[in-house]
């Protein structure tokens, strides 16, 4: 069902703001429950953001610090979202990953990620020598590497699909092109202005308010009077740009194959997708989040630069070149870009997810979900159970 935006639209118990891979997660979540949802959406189709631009795979829990949102939602989300793929007939695949060691100072850091992983409950791992490495992947060089057999790949634009149909079917209503312009409260929760492709603005009732929107969820929180700067829950874009390999280059391996994890970032990593083909990234640049002159403060559309720098090729295959020494003589092709939105600013340690009801900060009736990063896709379906839970509260 569609929600027709030019007419008056009678209230809805909840308002889902974003239609990527989150908000998608938990508007079918909380529709099954038999609440009336509305998502709103500010692109002209799902999933246009962050859940299109990213590497779709599936991790296993291994790089979080333990009892951290993130490994407990990644290690929950991981194996919801295999069985969901795997009901809903979602193209994925459990192929497995190894984290490569190249240099003897690298290896402690493995031993630390098994640590790490096994205390985030991801039973399967294991820490294997060089030998055992090559066996698995002889084109690729290791002193010592982290084999991780539950980490894999997924569809990401057939997982949207698939949690949006189930949205639908129990009575969730997508209104496209609509952006968010204000947040009001109400007494029976909340008024939200929306702005469509005509240029006029509507009205929707709601009794709650979550907020999906990706790289725009600080925004919207702001709108609904959150103190996002003295919350720490401000946003810095983190770009991540793709290579892909050119047609004739070296066998491609069987499994993922990362570095060990950088300051900024798990390291340019190679990715197999589901139609065999390879990609390398991302690497990790903090951008600056450039304004639409045409919309003045404070309706401004934050817009961002998805090129690919083709001369970060040569940086790019340096670094592949040092775990796939095959990939140093072949041809790197720029392929797309991706913007995450980092809580942890350059120089920042580690920031978690932030999903929170906000009644204790003066704003009720509103659920923040800010700093869905990776590993957001795999955490998807956890998430949303954590939503609903606040929701019910």
């Amino acid at each position: 069902m569609r929600a027709d935006m030019q007419r008056p639209v009678p209230g809805f118990e909840i308002v889902v703001i974003g239609a990527g891979v989150i908000g998608l997660a938990i508007a079918a979540k909380l529709a099954r429950r038999g609440r009336s949802v509305l998502i709103l959406e500010r692109e002209k189709g799902i999933a246009r953001g962050i859940s299109s631009r990213n590497s779709e795979v599936i991790h296993a829990g291994i790089y979080y610090p333990a009892a951290t949102l993130k490994a407990q939602m990644c290690v929950e989300g991981r194996e919801r979202l295999y069985a969901w793929c795997e009901q809903k007939r979602v193209a994925h695949r459990r192929l497995g990953k190894l984290i490569v060691a190249t240099a003897d100072r690298e290896e402690p850091i493995l031993e630390d990620l098994l640590a790490r992983g096994r205390a985030n409950g991801v039973e399967r791992l294991d820490l294997i020598d060089a030998a055992a490495s090559a066996a698995l992947e002889p084109g690729i060089v290791a002193r010592a590497a982290l084999y991780s057999p539950d980490t894999g790949i997924v569809d990401g634009q057939g997982l949207c699909l698939s949690l949006l149909a189930e949205a639908e079917s129990a009575g969730a209503a997508l209104a496209l092109a609509r952006r968010v312009e204000g947040l009001e409260p109400r007494s029976y929760g909340w008024r939200v202005e929306v702005r469509g492709d005509g240029g006029g603005v509507e009205g929707v009732d709601t009794g709650c308010v979550v907020d999906a929107a990706g790289l725009d969820a600080d925004r919207i929180a702001a709108l609904a009077g959150l103190p996002i700067d003295r919350l720490r829950w401000r946003q810095h874009p983190c770009k991540g740009d793709y290579f892909s390999l050119a047609a004739g280059g070296p066998d491609l391996p069987e499994h993922l194959i990362y570095p060990v994890p950088q300051q900024v970032g798990l390291g340019i990593h190679a990715t197999l997708d589901l139609a065999g083909r390879i990609r390398f990234g991302p690497d990790a640049e903090y951008v600056m989040r450039s304004v639409s002159a045409s919309v003045p403060s404070p309706d401004s559309v934050s817009v961002y630069d998805y090129d690919v720098d083709a001369a970060k090729a040569t940086l790019f295959r340096d670094a592949v070149s040092r775990y796939w020494p095959a990939v140093g003589e072949a041809e790197l092709l720029p392929d797309y870009a991706g913007i995450r939105p980092r809580l942890a600013g350059p120089g920042d340690g580690f920031r978690d997810f932030v999903v929170e009801e906000t009644s204790d900060h003066a704003v009720p009736g509103f659920i923040a979900c800010i700093g869905i990063e990776s590993p957001g896709l795999t955490a998807a379906l956890a998430l949303a159970e954590r939503v609903a839970a606040l929701e019910s509260v």
